[in-house]
């Protein structure tokens, strides 16, 4: 089922994981990382597990050593998806947090960027998130280069509507987004000159490999540090 392998792999949440800080930005706790006097900022938007996981934060910690501001808002407002709840499946969970609201919370949060200075902002969504990034890049009023990390919920008509470029990193075991409409993405982007497109698929690796991984496992720590460095290389391209 589709929506199962959305969920598969929880991470352990960690309030304090991380070497940045909490603090609140546009009403949300947001985790921080790197110098807020940097003039590029990257957003990071979770999965339907929240800005609490500890890989998350330790890719957010990467993406501050190479110059940038990382910010990692906690759009799903202290009610990450719990697996352990079978009162409240993912079909019922998502209902409380559409991408929609996702994306209009984004916007709120990158005027508050622009207003402490920052230049240009970049945004990586993973799973649920991407399909926040997606509705940002319609426009490129609000980031100026876009990522997403094995996306859910993404259609083709939203990539359609891209304006910014985009990067599309997918699993080659993915219900969610399977290599087959990852393909026509990159038609879309390729038949698109004036917008950058990039798609990659990554052999061996399942969704949510980026973040959901075991620090403690070698060779499934390996793919998803190339695609966090394929992700950074993406964001040095274009938000510089």
């Amino acid at each position: 089922m589709a929506g199962a392998q959305c969920c598969d792999n929880p991470p352990t949440l960690n309030p304090t994981s991380g070497i940045g800080h909490v603090a609140e930005i546009s009403g949300l706790k947001s985790y921080f990382s790197g110098s807020p006097d940097s003039k590029l900022a990257v957003l990071l938007i979770s999965d339907v597990y929240g800005y609490e996981a500890p890989n998350l934060r330790k890719l957010a910690d990467k993406v501050a050593a190479a110059g940038y501001y990382a910010v990692v808002p906690d759009f799903l407002q202290g009610d990450p998806f719990d697996r352990e709840n079978p009162d409240r499946p993912i079909q019922v969970w998502i209902k409380d947090h559409g991408p929609d609201k996702g994306a209009e919370d984004a916007k709120l949060v990158i005027e508050s960027l622009k207003q402490k200075g920052i230049s240009k902002i970049g945004a990586a969504g993973f799973c649920w998130g991407a399909k926040v990034v997606v509705q940002l890049a319609q426009s490129d009023e609000y980031i100026q280069a876009g990522v997403f990390l094995h996306p859910s919920f993404v259609t083709v008509d939203d990539v359609k509507g891209v304006k910014v470029p985009l990067a599309v990193l997918g699993a080659e075991t993915d219900h969610l987004s399977p290599p087959e409409l990852v393909k026509q993405f990159e038609e879309v982007l390729n038949a698109k000159p004036e917008v950058d497109g990039y798609c990659k698929i990554y052999p061996g690796v399942a969704h949510g490999w980026t973040v959901r991984y075991d620090p403690a496992d070698a060779a499934a720590v390996k793919p998803a540090e190339e695609a966090h460095q394929d992700m950074l290389g993406w964001f040095q391209k274009y938000i510089k």
